[in-house]
């Protein structure tokens, strides 16, 4: 028994309504629900939110909202835990038995089937999964001193092509995590465990955090449909 949660609050601080902004001809939301409904993968898909607006819309597209966030799950300060702690207590009370939870951030609309199947797979013998990209970008950071320092060997930069398998690096692209329901309840986390890395093409990696990230998300959801 799987089950896939996707949370979409009203408030943004960046894009009002970002959540149900339209993107390639639906809202934003709407990519996540037929996503997760085509796949055939979950035996219930539910919108965590706050707003009416959006449970309308998300039931439209054939979502279950099993309640309304808290006041306090639905801040700019709420973390993604708070929300699925919420969540989780709600399975307790209605005893939902789910072995595993599928989260799907709706800020991520650009996904494919194969990763998905690749992540549920994974959790036949991980506690958690992620998706990530791999990323060949050399990193930097400033110190107190306001002395920077490279994460690399400035005189030895590495080609691509020479860099070890055990030296690649991953970026958690925060489209995709699943984890245990009961393994959550101990850790409060949604990594924890046995974690597995599930590698997804870079294209799925975008996310729409501004108004530039919808015209971009846009133009590459389009090319996808018409290959």
């Amino acid at each position: 028994m799987n089950v896939c949660i996707i949370p979409a609050r009203a408030g943004s601080k960046g894009i009002e309504g970002k959540n149900i902004k339209p993107i390639a001809g639906q809202p934003l939301i709407a990519h996540s629900i037929l996503f997760a409904l085509n796949s055939q993968l979950f035996e219930d898909i539910f919108v965590l939110t706050d707003d009416q607006r959006i449970a309308e819309i998300a039931k439209t597209y054939g979502a279950d909202i099993p309640y309304l966030r808290s006041s306090e799950n639905a801040t700019d300060t709420a973390s993604t835990e708070s929300v699925i702690n919420e969540f989780v207590d709600w399975c307790t009370k209605e005893r939902k038995d789910y072995k595993s939870i599928t989260l799907l951030q709706p800020t991520s609309p650009l996904r494919k089937e194969k990763t998905l199947r690749d992540i549920l797979s994974s959790m036949k013998d991980h506690d958690s999964a992620l998706t990530v990209v791999e990323t060949h970008a050399f990193f930097w950071s400033e110190s107190a001193l306001g002395n920077p320092k490279a994460t690399y060997d400035i005189f030895n930069r590495p080609r691509r092509q020479d860099i070890k398998q055990s030296d690649v690096k991953f970026k958690e692209t925060g489209s995709i995590y699943s984890f245990k329901l009961q393994g959550y309840k101990k850790h409060k986390n949604r990594l924890f465990g046995k974690i597995a890395l599930v590698k997804s093409d870079e294209v799925e990696s975008y996310e729409i955090d501004t108004e530039t990230d919808f015209t971009v998300l846009e133009a590459l959801m389009r090319e996808e449909n018409d290959q």
